[in-house]
C-alpha cells in the first residue's frame, strides 16, 4: 500500500491538533485544505474570515486566485462529511479529562441569527436576528452547547429553514420550528453520549409547552427560564402569574421568610448575594411534575436583569417525588447553578462570531455553510485542546516572552499606550497613539497567528461568568 503524500504542516501544536482528522479526509488537497482553513480562522480578530481572507489573498480579486479556489472547493464541491468531523471533534476532547464533558455539566439550547442577503443562500429569509435585536435579511441556526464551570464546547449546530422555502409552507411535513430543531439537538447528544446533567435555555424554550414534553419523553432533566408574566388558569383575585408568587412572597431584610440566601462565586473570585424562592402555587411546587425557582438579586424590587423565572422538573430533595424520579434531585444552588452556566453560549458568540468568523463564509449551499460551522467548532475547540496540552510552555519562543497582559488577554493593557475599545460585543485593543488594532500574536518564521491567537482567545475570562459550586450565604 502506497503512502499518503505529506502536506505543509500547520504551526506548532495545531499540526498535532490536525492529524486526529486526517483519516476522515481521502485526499490529500482536503488534509491540506483542512489545516490552511484552520490557520486562517486562528488568525488575529482584525482580519476578515472570507474565503479570500483565509487564502491569503486581496478582496475580491483575489477570489479567482488558486488559493481562494482551492479554499472553495474544499467547502463547496468535495466529498468530506461535515457530521464525522464533528464527531471526531467531540471524540478528541472527550480523550482528555481536561477538555472532556461530564455529567455535572449543562447542555446548553440556544439559537443566534446574521445578516445574509440575497435570495440564493441556503435558509436565508427575513426573520428575527438576535445579532442586532430586529427582523432582517439573515441566516439563523439553533445550536447546543456543553458548559461547566471550567469549560464550554459546542456540540452541534442545525440551521432554521424559514417557511418560504417549502413548497407547502408551514405545512410542509420537511419544516421544523426552533424547538423541533432544539429537540434534535438534544437527541443528537444523547446518541453521541455527551453527558449532561440538565438542559438550560433561555424563555422562548421555557414557555413552549411541546419542547418540555419532549424532554420529558427523553428523560432528560431541564432548568428553563420563564417570562415574569407567565401565567396559568386561576380564580380571579388569585395569584396567577410567576412574578406574582414572588411578590407575595413577601421578604423583609430581618425576616427573609422562604427566600434563601445564595454566595455565588465568580469566574474572577469576587462573590455575590443572591436570593432563591420554591414557588408554591396552583401550576408547580415541590411535589409537582414542574418546579417554580425564582432567583433574584433583590427580593424587595426583583430587578428585571437580575432577577431569573425558572421552570425544572428536577425533582427536590427529600421529597416523594425525588424517591419516585430517575432524574437525581437538586436543591435551589443546583437549580441556579445549572442555569448560570447559560452565560457561556453569550460568551462563545462573541468568540466564534467576533474572532472565529462565523457569518463571514462566502457560500450559499446548505452542506458548504455547514462545513464552514464545523470547522469553526474545530478552532474554537483547538483553543481548549492546545490549553491542555501545555497551554503557555507550547507557545513559540517570540510569544512566550512578551508582556505577561499581552499573554493573557492577546492585548496590551491602557498602562502599555492602549485603549480597550467595544463594540457590539466584540473587544480588540486599540493604540492609542497609532489608532491601529493591537493584535495577540507577534510576527515570526513560520508563526501565522493561530497559535498565540488560541492561547488568547480562552484566556480573557468575562467577570459575570461562573465558577465553582454554589454554596448557602450565612
Amino acid at each position: 500500500m502506497s503512502q499518503r503524500r505529506g502536506v505543509d504542516p500547520a504551526p506548532g501544536p495545531l499540526e498535532d491538533f490536525a492529524q486526529a482528522f486526517d483519516d476522515l479526509f481521502t485526499r490529500h488537497s482536503q488534509r491540506d485544505a483542512f489545516r490552511r482553513y484552520l490557520e486562517g480562522l486562528l488568525l488575529s480578530s482584525e482580519r476578515n474570515k472570507t474565503l479570500t481572507a483565509l487564502a491569503n489573498t486581496e478582496p475580491v480579486k483575489g477570489a479567482t486566485k488558486p488559493q481562494a479556489q482551492h479554499l472553495q472547493w474544499f467547502l463547496s464541491e468535495s466529498t468530506w462529511s461535515p457530521e464525522l468531523i464533528n464527531q471526531r471533534r467531540l471524540d478528541v476532547l472527550g480523550r482528555d479529562a481536561a477538555t472532556a464533558p461530564d455529567a455535572q455539566g449543562a447542555l446548553v439550547i440556544d439559537e443566534t441569527g446574521d445578516r445574509k442577503w440575497g435570495s440564493k443562500t441556503a435558509h436565508v429569509g427575513r426573520q428575527y436576528l438576535g445579532s442586532i435585536g430586529k427582523i432582517d435579511s439573515g441566516v439563523v441556526s439553533v445550536s447546543s452547547l456543553w458548559a461547566d464551570d471550567r469549560l464550554y464546547v459546542p456540540v452541534e449546530v442545525i440551521p432554521y429553514t424559514p417557511a418560504h422555502w417549502f413548497d407547502k409552507g408551514k405545512a410542509d411535513e420537511a419544516f421544523r420550528t426552533k424547538p423541533e430543531i432544539a429537540l434534535d439537538l438534544v437527541e443528537q447528544a444523547l446518541r453521541q453520549g455527551v453527558p449532561f446533567r440538565a438542559v438550560v435555555a433561555d424563555n422562548f424554550y421555557g414557555e413552549h409547552h411541546d419542547f418540555k414534553r419532549g424532554l420529558v419523553r427523553l428523560g432528560v432533566g431541564y432548568v428553563l427560564a420563564l417570562k415574569p408574566s407567565h401565567t396559568w388558569w386561576h380564580k380571579v383575585g388569585t395569584i396567577g402569574s410567576v412574578e406574582e408568587v414572588a411578590r407575595a412572597a413577601r421578604w423583609r431584610e430581618k425576616k427573609p421568610g422562604r427566600w434563601v440566601p445564595l454566595a455565588r462565586t465568580f469566574r474572577d473570585g469576587h462573590q455575590e448575594r443572591w436570593w432563591a424562592l420554591e414557588g408554591v402555587c396552583m401550576a408547580y411546587g415541590p411535589e409537582r411534575a414542574q418546579r417554580l425557582v425564582i432567583v433574584t438579586t433583590d427580593p424587595a424590587r426583583l430587578p428585571e436583569l437580575t432577577t431569573w423565572y425558572l421552570v425544572t422538573n428536577l425533582p427536590a430533595p427529600g421529597t416523594e417525588r425525588a424517591q419516585a424520579s430517575r432524574l437525581p434531585p437538586a436543591d435551589l444552588a443546583e437549580i441556579v447553578r445549572l442555569y448560570g452556566l447559560r452565560v457561556w453560549v453569550e460568551q462563545s458568540y462573541k468568540q466564534v462570531k467576533g474572532t472565529l468568523g462565523w457569518a463571514q463564509y462566502q457560500v450559499r449551499s446548505d452542506v458548504a455553510i455547514h462545513r464552514h460551522w464545523q470547522l469553526v467548532f474545530c478552532a474554537f475547540s483547538f483553543c481548549w485542546w492546545v490549553l491542555s496540552h501545555g497551554g503557555e510552555e507550547r507557545l513559540p519562543v517570540e510569544v512566550a516572552e512578551q508582556p505577561a497582559a499581552v499573554q493573557a488577554t492577546g492585548m496590551p493593557t491602557a498602562s502599555e499606550g492602549v485603549a480597550v475599545g467595544k463594540k457590539k460585543g466584540v473587544f480588540r485593543g486599540v493604540s492609542a497613539a497609532t489608532g491601529e488594532l493591537a493584535g495577540g500574536a507577534a510576527p515570526g518564521a513560520g508563526v501565522v497567528g493561530a497559535v498565540p491567537d488560541a492561547h488568547a482567545l480562552l484566556a480573557g475570562v468575562v467577570r459575570a461568568a461562573p465558577a465553582g459550586v454554589l454554596a448557602g450565604a450565612a
